[in-house]
């Protein structure tokens, strides 16, 4: 099981009062809050591997949250941003969240629903950081495969019975249950629909691309 990793929320506002306020609400129920008064400040000293969230002022001098978000993007930085603004208009918040944002909240803000969105991004946040570290896991077993294994694999997990994958390869269908067999002990996959989800798993097949799987 991965270690749980201290939950940080970014908070980017000039606005001293309103920064304040936020950072003691987010303290009040047990989350570090970590403050900054401009997004230049905010960017040269996040984390990006952090467990965090970044909640985002729209409307700032010098670097406004729009800026940010675009520059966070640039540099590789993924993680989920939540905006406040008390200035909101409709072509900011299409453009907001086309740009990945995951909520657009407006001030004055209700405290539960910023701490409910927050909550949310932060766990989607940690799923996406243990879904990473899964197909990293399933991309170096598969890599063990033979070349003729992997070969076979692909094709198999696609939706290919073994006739149509000794036809493509050249060989017996009894060689390809041979090595199915063999690829199914090699990744500890009791059964086919495992056996996908292996390959899922790993970003090598697009679940909407399966074909019905003919008889082999």
């Amino acid at each position: 099981m991965m270690p749980t990793r201290e939950q940080i929320v970014y908070v980017v506002d000039d606005d001293q009062g309103m920064l304040d306020s936020t950072v003691w609400l987010f303290e009040s129920v047990g989350l570090k809050a970590e403050p900054f008064t401009s997004g230049q400040a905010f960017l040269a000293a996040c984390d990006a591997g952090a467990n965090a969230c970044v909640l985002l002022d729209i409307r700032m001098p010098g670097m406004g949250g729009l800026h940010v978000q675009e520059e966070m993007r640039a540099r590789g930085i993924e993680l989920p941003v939540i905006f406040v603004s008390g200035h909101a208009d409709v072509p900011i918040v299409v453009r907001a969240f086309r740009a990945g944002a995951v909520d657009f909240i407006e001030k004055p803000y209700n405290e539960q629903l910023l701490l409910d969105s927050v909550q949310q991004a932060l766990s989607r946040g940690r799923q996406e950081a243990c879904d990473d570290v899964a197909r990293q896991m399933v991309r170096a077993r598969l890599a063990e495969l033979t070349p003729r294994e992997q070969d076979i694999f692909l094709p198999l997990v696609q939706g290919y019975g073994n006739r149509e994958i000794a036809e493509q390869l050249g060989i017996s269908v009894k060689t390809v249950d041979l090595y199915r067999s063999r690829i199914m002990k090699r990744l500890a996959a009791s059964n086919l629909p495992e056996l996908v989800g292996l390959a899922i798993a790993a970003g090598l097949v697009d679940p909407l691309d399966l074909r019905g799987a003919s008889p082999g």
